[in-house]
Protein backbone atom coordinates (compact mmCIF):
# COMPACT_ATOMS: atom_id res chain seq x y z
CA UNK A 1 0.00 0.00 0.00
CA UNK A 2 1.70 3.10 -0.84
CA UNK A 3 1.01 6.47 0.05
CA UNK A 4 -0.19 7.55 -3.53
CA UNK A 5 -2.83 5.38 -3.19
CA UNK A 6 -4.09 6.41 0.13
CA UNK A 7 -3.93 10.48 -0.87
CA UNK A 8 -5.95 10.05 -3.70
CA UNK A 9 -8.06 13.24 -4.80
CA UNK A 10 -11.28 11.73 -3.49
CA UNK A 11 -9.60 11.00 -0.08
CA UNK A 12 -8.20 14.23 0.24
CA UNK A 13 -11.64 16.06 -0.92
CA UNK A 14 -13.54 13.55 1.87
CA UNK A 15 -11.46 15.25 4.35
CA UNK A 16 -11.56 18.33 3.31
CA UNK A 17 -15.17 18.26 3.69
CA UNK A 18 -15.02 17.12 6.92
CA UNK A 19 -12.84 19.59 8.39
CA UNK A 20 -14.64 22.62 6.57
CA UNK A 21 -18.14 20.82 8.32
CA UNK A 22 -16.33 20.87 11.94
CA UNK A 23 -15.10 24.53 11.26
CA UNK A 24 -18.22 25.47 10.22
CA UNK A 25 -20.15 23.84 13.76
CA UNK A 26 -17.51 24.96 15.83
CA UNK A 27 -17.75 28.48 14.32
CA UNK A 28 -22.06 28.10 14.32
CA UNK A 29 -21.64 26.69 18.21
CA UNK A 30 -19.16 30.25 18.62
CA UNK A 31 -21.71 32.92 17.19
CA UNK A 32 -24.34 31.84 19.33
CA UNK A 33 -22.04 32.16 22.41
CA UNK A 34 -20.86 35.78 21.32
CA UNK A 35 -24.69 36.96 20.85
CA UNK A 36 -25.78 35.70 23.97
CA UNK A 37 -22.58 37.59 25.29
CA UNK A 38 -22.71 40.41 23.82
CA UNK A 39 -26.74 40.43 24.66
CA UNK A 40 -25.82 40.07 28.50
CA UNK A 41 -23.41 43.03 28.33
CA UNK A 42 -25.51 45.32 26.06
CA UNK A 43 -28.05 44.91 28.92
CA UNK A 44 -25.21 45.43 31.75
CA UNK A 45 -23.73 48.34 30.14
CA UNK A 46 -27.51 50.27 29.99
CA UNK A 47 -29.99 51.58 32.12
CA UNK A 48 -33.72 50.37 31.20
CA UNK A 49 -37.07 52.84 31.43
CA UNK A 50 -37.55 56.37 31.40
CA UNK A 51 -34.10 58.00 31.04
CA UNK A 52 -35.62 61.37 33.00
CA UNK A 53 -37.21 59.15 35.91
CA UNK A 54 -35.45 58.51 39.22
CA UNK A 55 -32.63 55.67 39.03
CA UNK A 56 -32.77 52.13 40.89
CA UNK A 57 -29.81 49.88 41.02
CA UNK A 58 -30.97 45.75 40.72
CA UNK A 59 -28.32 43.47 41.77
CA UNK A 60 -28.13 39.82 42.03
CA UNK A 61 -26.06 36.81 42.90
CA UNK A 62 -27.96 33.62 41.60
CA UNK A 63 -26.57 29.99 41.88
CA UNK A 64 -29.38 28.34 40.43
CA UNK A 65 -31.10 30.90 38.45
CA UNK A 66 -34.13 31.87 41.28
CA UNK A 67 -32.39 35.06 42.17
CA UNK A 68 -31.74 35.77 38.54
CA UNK A 69 -35.28 35.02 37.60
CA UNK A 70 -36.71 37.55 40.18
CA UNK A 71 -34.62 40.45 39.56
CA UNK A 72 -35.54 40.16 36.24
CA UNK A 73 -39.31 40.53 37.39
CA UNK A 74 -38.42 42.81 39.58
CA UNK A 75 -36.71 45.08 36.88
CA UNK A 76 -39.92 44.81 34.39
CA UNK A 77 -42.31 46.26 37.11
CA UNK A 78 -39.82 48.70 38.04
CA UNK A 79 -39.64 49.74 34.53
CA UNK A 80 -43.15 49.37 33.59
CA UNK A 81 -44.18 51.41 36.51
CA UNK A 82 -42.41 54.46 35.00
CA UNK A 83 -38.51 54.38 36.72
CA UNK A 84 -35.15 53.94 35.10
CA UNK A 85 -33.35 50.66 36.22
CA UNK A 86 -29.92 49.28 35.54
CA UNK A 87 -29.71 45.34 36.46
CA UNK A 88 -26.26 43.64 37.07
CA UNK A 89 -24.70 40.69 38.95
CA UNK A 90 -22.75 41.42 41.89
CA UNK A 91 -19.46 40.93 40.13
CA UNK A 92 -19.86 44.04 37.99
CA UNK A 93 -20.22 46.34 41.11
CA UNK A 94 -17.97 49.09 41.66
CA UNK A 95 -17.61 51.32 44.40
CA UNK A 96 -18.03 54.48 41.99
CA UNK A 97 -20.85 52.93 41.18
CA UNK A 98 -22.73 52.20 43.31
CA UNK A 99 -21.90 56.18 45.06
CA UNK A 100 -24.33 57.11 41.54
CA UNK A 101 -27.31 55.46 43.02
CA UNK A 102 -29.15 56.46 46.02
CA UNK A 103 -31.48 53.11 45.74
CA UNK A 104 -30.53 49.88 45.21
CA UNK A 105 -32.05 46.31 45.38
CA UNK A 106 -30.47 43.22 45.89
CA UNK A 107 -31.58 39.67 45.32
CA UNK A 108 -28.91 37.18 47.09
CA UNK A 109 -28.78 33.57 46.80
CA UNK A 110 -27.20 31.61 49.44
CA UNK A 111 -25.52 28.25 48.46
CA UNK A 112 -23.72 25.53 50.43
CA UNK A 113 -22.99 26.27 54.17
CA UNK A 114 -23.50 30.28 53.56
CA UNK A 115 -21.48 30.75 50.91
CA UNK A 116 -22.00 33.34 48.51
CA UNK A 117 -22.36 31.90 44.80
CA UNK A 118 -19.57 31.07 42.60
CA UNK A 119 -19.52 33.84 39.95
CA UNK A 120 -20.03 36.00 43.37
CA UNK A 121 -16.46 35.63 44.24
CA UNK A 122 -14.72 38.24 43.37
CA UNK A 123 -17.65 40.77 44.46
CA UNK A 124 -17.12 39.39 47.98
CA UNK A 125 -13.12 39.04 48.03
CA UNK A 126 -13.06 42.96 46.38
CA UNK A 127 -15.81 45.09 46.55
CA UNK A 128 -16.83 43.52 50.15
CA UNK A 129 -13.35 44.12 51.73
CA UNK A 130 -14.08 47.85 51.06
CA UNK A 131 -16.31 50.09 52.77
CA UNK A 132 -17.55 52.47 50.26
CA UNK A 133 -19.07 55.80 51.16
CA UNK A 134 -22.95 54.98 50.85
CA UNK A 135 -24.02 57.46 53.45
CA UNK A 136 -26.99 58.52 51.05
CA UNK A 137 -27.94 55.31 50.06
CA UNK A 138 -30.79 53.31 50.83
CA UNK A 139 -30.93 49.70 49.49
CA UNK A 140 -33.83 46.90 50.34
CA UNK A 141 -32.04 43.21 50.35
CA UNK A 142 -33.91 40.27 49.43
CA UNK A 143 -31.93 36.98 50.84
CA UNK A 144 -32.93 33.50 49.81
CA UNK A 145 -32.66 30.33 51.56
CA UNK A 146 -33.24 26.87 52.83
CA UNK A 147 -34.05 26.58 56.22
CA UNK A 148 -32.61 23.12 56.15
CA UNK A 149 -29.22 24.63 56.11
CA UNK A 150 -27.84 25.80 59.03
CA UNK A 151 -26.59 28.99 57.39
CA UNK A 152 -30.03 30.08 56.14
CA UNK A 153 -29.87 32.83 54.19
CA UNK A 154 -26.39 34.17 55.09
CA UNK A 155 -24.54 35.77 52.32
CA UNK A 156 -27.53 37.95 52.09
CA UNK A 157 -27.62 39.05 55.88
CA UNK A 158 -23.79 39.18 55.04
CA UNK A 159 -24.34 41.62 52.21
CA UNK A 160 -27.15 43.76 54.24
CA UNK A 161 -24.93 43.75 57.34
CA UNK A 162 -21.89 45.56 54.51
CA UNK A 163 -24.10 47.59 53.37
CA UNK A 164 -25.29 49.12 56.95
CA UNK A 165 -21.57 49.66 58.06
CA UNK A 166 -20.71 51.11 54.59
CA UNK A 167 -23.63 53.80 55.60
CA UNK A 168 -26.12 52.73 53.67
CA UNK A 169 -30.01 52.38 55.19
CA UNK A 170 -30.65 48.88 54.24
CA UNK A 171 -33.51 47.01 55.40
CA UNK A 172 -33.42 43.14 54.85
CA UNK A 173 -36.06 40.09 53.43
CA UNK A 174 -35.21 36.45 54.24
CA UNK A 175 -37.14 34.09 51.98
CA UNK A 176 -37.12 30.75 53.20
CA UNK A 177 -37.39 27.97 49.97
CA UNK A 178 -39.72 30.62 47.99
CA UNK A 179 -42.16 31.37 50.42
CA UNK A 180 -44.90 33.13 48.90
CA UNK A 181 -45.83 34.86 52.44
CA UNK A 182 -41.95 36.82 52.37
CA UNK A 183 -42.02 37.32 48.64
CA UNK A 184 -45.17 39.24 48.93
CA UNK A 185 -43.63 41.27 51.50
CA UNK A 186 -40.50 42.22 49.24
CA UNK A 187 -43.11 42.99 46.36
CA UNK A 188 -44.89 45.08 48.77
CA UNK A 189 -41.54 47.20 49.69
CA UNK A 190 -40.50 47.85 46.32
CA UNK A 191 -43.72 49.06 45.45
CA UNK A 192 -43.70 51.54 48.18
CA UNK A 193 -39.93 52.84 47.07
CA UNK A 194 -41.69 53.05 43.89
CA UNK A 195 -44.44 54.91 45.15
CA UNK A 196 -42.10 57.23 47.15
CA UNK A 197 -39.61 58.02 44.33
CA UNK A 198 -42.15 59.20 41.71
CA UNK A 199 -44.97 60.33 43.95
CA UNK A 200 -48.27 61.74 42.56
CA UNK A 201 -46.48 61.08 38.98
CA UNK A 202 -46.34 57.15 39.39
CA UNK A 203 -48.41 55.16 37.26
CA UNK A 204 -51.29 53.01 38.05
CA UNK A 205 -50.30 49.94 38.93
CA UNK A 206 -52.63 47.06 40.36
CA UNK A 207 -52.06 47.25 44.10
CA UNK A 208 -52.35 43.95 45.03
CA UNK A 209 -50.59 42.51 41.47
CA UNK A 210 -48.66 39.38 42.15
CA UNK A 211 -45.21 40.41 39.77
CA UNK A 212 -43.38 37.68 41.25
CA UNK A 213 -45.49 34.94 39.69
CA UNK A 214 -44.13 31.73 39.91
CA UNK A 215 -42.76 30.19 36.43
CA UNK A 216 -45.88 28.11 34.04
CA UNK A 217 -46.27 24.31 35.71
CA UNK A 218 -46.68 21.76 32.51
CA UNK A 219 -48.43 18.67 33.87
CA UNK A 220 -46.00 15.94 32.58
CA UNK A 221 -46.28 12.21 32.75
CA UNK A 222 -44.34 9.74 34.30
CA UNK A 223 -44.13 7.18 31.53
CA UNK A 224 -41.13 4.92 32.70
CA UNK A 225 -39.32 4.21 35.93
CA UNK A 226 -36.16 2.20 36.01
CA UNK A 227 -34.22 1.32 38.86
CA UNK A 228 -30.78 1.71 37.73
CA UNK A 229 -28.77 0.24 41.12
CA UNK A 230 -30.41 -3.26 42.22
CA UNK A 231 -28.39 -4.97 45.09
CA UNK A 232 -26.62 -1.71 45.84
CA UNK A 233 -25.97 -0.65 49.72
CA UNK A 234 -26.80 2.72 49.11
CA UNK A 235 -30.29 4.26 47.97
CA UNK A 236 -31.93 2.87 45.33
CA UNK A 237 -31.42 5.26 42.24
CA UNK A 238 -34.69 5.37 39.49
CA UNK A 239 -34.19 6.54 36.22
CA UNK A 240 -38.00 8.82 35.70
CA UNK A 241 -38.59 9.06 31.83
CA UNK A 242 -41.41 12.29 31.40
CA UNK A 243 -43.39 13.08 28.67
CA UNK A 244 -46.21 16.39 28.09
CA UNK A 245 -49.84 15.40 29.03
CA UNK A 246 -49.82 17.06 25.82
CA UNK A 247 -48.19 18.59 22.75
CA UNK A 248 -44.83 19.06 22.51
CA UNK A 249 -42.23 18.71 24.72
CA UNK A 250 -40.29 21.85 25.99
CA UNK A 251 -37.43 23.77 25.25
CA UNK A 252 -34.22 23.19 27.86
CA UNK A 253 -30.71 23.18 27.75
CA UNK A 254 -28.56 21.09 29.06
CA UNK A 255 -27.63 21.55 33.00
CA UNK A 256 -31.35 22.90 33.26
CA UNK A 257 -33.44 21.93 36.68
CA UNK A 258 -37.10 20.93 36.71
CA UNK A 259 -39.12 22.00 40.33
CA UNK A 260 -41.65 20.05 41.28
CA UNK A 261 -43.97 19.33 44.32
CA UNK A 262 -45.55 16.31 45.82
CA UNK A 263 -48.80 15.87 47.27
CA UNK A 264 -47.15 15.26 50.63
CA UNK A 265 -45.56 18.80 50.70
CA UNK A 266 -47.51 20.74 48.09
CA UNK A 267 -45.75 23.93 49.40
CA UNK A 268 -42.07 22.99 49.40
CA UNK A 269 -40.64 22.52 45.66
CA UNK A 270 -37.81 20.57 45.14
CA UNK A 271 -35.08 20.94 42.26
CA UNK A 272 -33.75 18.17 39.88
CA UNK A 273 -31.05 18.13 37.09
CA UNK A 274 -32.63 17.39 34.01
CA UNK A 275 -30.19 13.98 32.38
CA UNK A 276 -31.64 14.36 28.98
CA UNK A 277 -31.86 16.54 26.20
CA UNK A 278 -34.81 17.23 24.14
CA UNK A 279 -33.39 14.90 21.27
CA UNK A 280 -33.95 11.98 23.85
CA UNK A 281 -38.01 12.73 23.23
CA UNK A 282 -38.66 12.66 27.09
CA UNK A 283 -37.56 14.76 30.19
CA UNK A 284 -35.72 12.34 32.15
CA UNK A 285 -34.55 12.89 35.76
CA UNK A 286 -32.15 10.85 38.16
CA UNK A 287 -33.90 10.16 41.89
CA UNK A 288 -32.45 8.53 45.09
CA UNK A 289 -34.81 7.50 47.50
CA UNK A 290 -33.44 8.89 50.58
CA UNK A 291 -34.21 8.37 54.27
CA UNK A 292 -34.44 11.09 56.67
CA UNK A 293 -32.10 11.36 59.76
CA UNK A 294 -35.61 9.53 62.27
CA UNK A 295 -35.32 6.70 59.43
CA UNK A 296 -38.67 7.90 57.89
CA UNK A 297 -38.38 8.44 54.20
CA UNK A 298 -37.77 11.44 51.95
CA UNK A 299 -41.45 13.06 51.14
CA UNK A 300 -40.55 13.67 47.61
CA UNK A 301 -38.37 10.95 46.92
CA UNK A 302 -40.63 8.48 48.27
CA UNK A 303 -43.50 9.46 45.81
CA UNK A 304 -40.93 9.99 43.15
CA UNK A 305 -39.92 6.50 43.53
CA UNK A 306 -42.59 4.54 44.99
CA UNK A 307 -45.93 6.34 45.33
CA UNK A 308 -46.43 7.67 42.06
CA UNK A 309 -47.25 4.79 39.44
CA UNK A 310 -46.44 5.13 35.66
CA UNK A 311 -48.99 6.77 33.76
CA UNK A 312 -49.74 9.22 36.21
CA UNK A 313 -49.29 13.22 36.22
CA UNK A 314 -47.28 15.68 37.79
CA UNK A 315 -46.72 19.40 37.14
CA UNK A 316 -43.06 19.91 36.50
CA UNK A 317 -41.83 23.42 36.11
CA UNK A 318 -38.67 24.19 33.58
CA UNK A 319 -36.23 26.36 35.14
CA UNK A 320 -33.12 27.94 33.57
CA UNK A 321 -30.09 27.31 34.80
CA UNK A 322 -27.61 29.93 33.57
CA UNK A 323 -24.88 29.09 36.11
CA UNK A 324 -24.54 25.79 35.19
CA UNK A 325 -25.68 25.34 31.01
CA UNK A 326 -22.89 25.31 28.89
CA UNK A 327 -22.39 28.76 27.78
CA UNK A 328 -19.70 30.67 26.86
CA UNK A 329 -17.44 26.99 27.46
CA UNK A 330 -19.76 25.14 24.89
CA UNK A 331 -16.55 24.62 22.59
CA UNK A 332 -13.94 24.02 25.30
CA UNK A 333 -12.73 20.95 26.68
CA UNK A 334 -14.85 19.58 29.81
CA UNK A 335 -13.71 18.25 32.70
CA UNK A 336 -16.67 16.86 34.30
CA UNK A 337 -17.23 15.55 37.85
CA UNK A 338 -19.55 14.16 39.94
CA UNK A 339 -20.89 11.30 42.27
CA UNK A 340 -24.28 9.65 42.84
CA UNK A 341 -27.61 11.40 40.93
CA UNK A 342 -24.83 14.19 39.81
CA UNK A 343 -24.56 12.24 36.89
CA UNK A 344 -27.82 13.48 35.37
CA UNK A 345 -26.26 17.09 35.42
CA UNK A 346 -23.16 15.56 33.54
CA UNK A 347 -24.93 13.73 30.96
CA UNK A 348 -26.88 16.27 29.81
CA UNK A 349 -23.91 18.20 29.16
CA UNK A 350 -22.39 14.97 27.43
CA UNK A 351 -25.43 14.22 25.03
CA UNK A 352 -25.53 18.16 23.72
CA UNK A 353 -21.93 17.79 23.03
CA UNK A 354 -22.01 14.76 21.23
CA UNK A 355 -24.97 15.90 19.69
CA UNK A 356 -22.71 18.51 18.18
CA UNK A 357 -19.88 15.93 17.05
CA UNK A 358 -17.63 17.04 20.38
CA UNK A 359 -15.59 14.52 22.06
CA UNK A 360 -12.85 16.42 23.87
CA UNK A 361 -14.76 15.60 27.13
CA UNK A 362 -13.37 13.64 30.68
CA UNK A 363 -15.90 11.97 33.17
CA UNK A 364 -14.51 11.45 36.41
CA UNK A 365 -17.09 9.96 38.64
CA UNK A 366 -17.88 8.41 41.87
CA UNK A 367 -20.46 5.70 42.77
CA UNK A 368 -20.49 2.58 45.57
CA UNK A 369 -19.12 -0.60 43.68
CA UNK A 370 -18.93 -1.35 40.08
CA UNK A 371 -20.87 -4.70 40.74
CA UNK A 372 -24.24 -2.95 41.64
CA UNK A 373 -23.38 1.10 40.89
CA UNK A 374 -22.02 1.46 37.45
CA UNK A 375 -24.74 3.51 36.21
CA UNK A 376 -25.44 3.88 32.63
CA UNK A 377 -22.27 1.69 32.00
CA UNK A 378 -23.32 0.38 28.27
CA UNK A 379 -23.98 3.73 26.83
CA UNK A 380 -20.69 5.97 28.30
CA UNK A 381 -18.66 2.65 26.96
CA UNK A 382 -20.06 3.19 24.39
CA UNK A 383 -19.26 7.05 23.73
CA UNK A 384 -16.00 6.10 24.93
CA UNK A 385 -15.31 3.42 22.32
CA UNK A 386 -16.36 5.96 19.82
CA UNK A 387 -14.23 8.99 20.60
CA UNK A 388 -17.75 10.58 21.84
CA UNK A 389 -15.96 10.75 25.13
CA UNK A 390 -12.06 10.95 25.86
CA UNK A 391 -11.74 9.93 28.97
CA UNK A 392 -14.48 8.14 31.47
CA UNK A 393 -12.55 7.45 35.43
CA UNK A 394 -14.19 5.63 38.18
CA UNK A 395 -13.91 5.86 42.08
CA UNK A 396 -15.31 2.99 43.74
CA UNK A 397 -15.86 3.93 47.30
CA UNK A 398 -16.97 0.21 48.34
CA UNK A 399 -14.43 -2.19 46.36
CA UNK A 400 -11.91 -3.63 48.76
CA UNK A 401 -8.56 -2.17 48.49
CA UNK A 402 -9.23 -0.64 45.34
CA UNK A 403 -12.02 2.19 47.63
CA UNK A 404 -11.51 5.95 46.46
CA UNK A 405 -13.69 8.40 45.81
CA UNK A 406 -13.49 11.02 43.48
CA UNK A 407 -11.84 13.18 44.71
CA UNK A 408 -8.98 10.68 45.20
CA UNK A 409 -9.38 9.51 41.63
CA UNK A 410 -8.83 13.39 40.57
CA UNK A 411 -5.80 13.91 42.60
CA UNK A 412 -4.56 10.54 41.01
CA UNK A 413 -4.58 12.32 37.45
CA UNK A 414 -3.40 15.81 38.90
CA UNK A 415 -0.47 16.58 35.71
CA UNK A 416 -3.29 15.71 33.12
CA UNK A 417 -5.81 17.62 35.25
CA UNK A 418 -3.51 20.47 34.88
CA UNK A 419 -2.76 19.59 31.41
CA UNK A 420 -6.73 19.76 30.32
CA UNK A 421 -7.16 23.27 32.49
CA UNK A 422 -4.07 24.43 30.63
CA UNK A 423 -5.55 23.98 27.29
CA UNK A 424 -8.73 25.77 28.05
CA UNK A 425 -11.26 23.18 29.35
CA UNK A 426 -13.73 24.16 31.90
CA UNK A 427 -14.63 22.41 35.03
CA UNK A 428 -18.24 21.14 36.10
CA UNK A 429 -18.88 19.51 39.25
CA UNK A 430 -21.94 17.82 39.62
CA UNK A 431 -23.75 15.97 43.00
CA UNK A 432 -23.35 16.06 46.69
CA UNK A 433 -21.87 19.04 48.42
CA UNK A 434 -20.77 17.43 51.49
CA UNK A 435 -18.03 15.06 50.93
CA UNK A 436 -17.63 14.88 47.12
CA UNK A 437 -18.23 18.65 46.16
CA UNK A 438 -15.88 19.67 49.04
CA UNK A 439 -13.48 17.37 48.69
CA UNK A 440 -13.18 17.94 45.15
CA UNK A 441 -12.89 21.69 45.39
CA UNK A 442 -9.68 21.58 47.82
CA UNK A 443 -8.57 18.88 45.55
CA UNK A 444 -8.49 21.16 42.99
CA UNK A 445 -7.12 23.89 44.65
CA UNK A 446 -4.01 21.67 45.45
CA UNK A 447 -3.80 20.99 42.00
CA UNK A 448 -4.22 23.93 40.60
CA UNK A 449 -3.39 26.61 43.37
CA UNK A 450 -6.20 28.75 45.21
CA UNK A 451 -6.19 31.39 42.83
CA UNK A 452 -6.47 29.98 39.37
CA UNK A 453 -9.36 27.91 41.11
CA UNK A 454 -10.62 31.47 41.79
CA UNK A 455 -10.29 32.60 38.25
CA UNK A 456 -11.95 29.99 36.98
CA UNK A 457 -15.03 30.42 39.20
CA UNK A 458 -14.96 34.13 38.23
CA UNK A 459 -14.53 33.35 34.48
CA UNK A 460 -16.93 30.86 34.25
CA UNK A 461 -14.75 27.73 33.87
CA UNK A 462 -15.69 26.21 36.95
CA UNK A 463 -19.42 25.41 37.74
CA UNK A 464 -20.81 23.48 40.17
CA UNK A 465 -24.22 22.38 40.87
CA UNK A 466 -23.79 20.61 44.65
CA UNK A 467 -26.73 19.88 46.87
Amino acid sequence: MTVEWILTPERIYGAMGLVAAYAGMCWGIGTKVRKQRLADEAESNVSQGDAAAPAVLVAYASQTGQAEALARATVKMLVDGGLQVRLLPVEKLTSELLQQYEHSLWLLSTTGEGDAPDHALGFVQQLMATQPALTQHQSLVLALGDREYQEFCAFGVEVHEWLQTSGARSDLVCVDNMDASSLQSWQTQVAQMRQDLLGESAPAQEPDSDWLQAPVSIPFVLGRRRLLNPGSQGGALYLLEWTPQSGELPHWESGDLVSLCVPADPERARDYSIASITADGSLQLLVRESTRADGSPGLASNWLCCGMAEGDVLPLTLREHRGFRLGDNAGRPLILIGNGSGLAGLLSHIKARVQQELGDQWLLFGERSPQHDALFADQLGAWFRQGRLARLDHAWSRNGKDSRYVQDLLRSHAEEVRQWVERGAAIYVCGSLNGMGQGVHLTLQAILGEAKVAELLGSGRYRRDVY
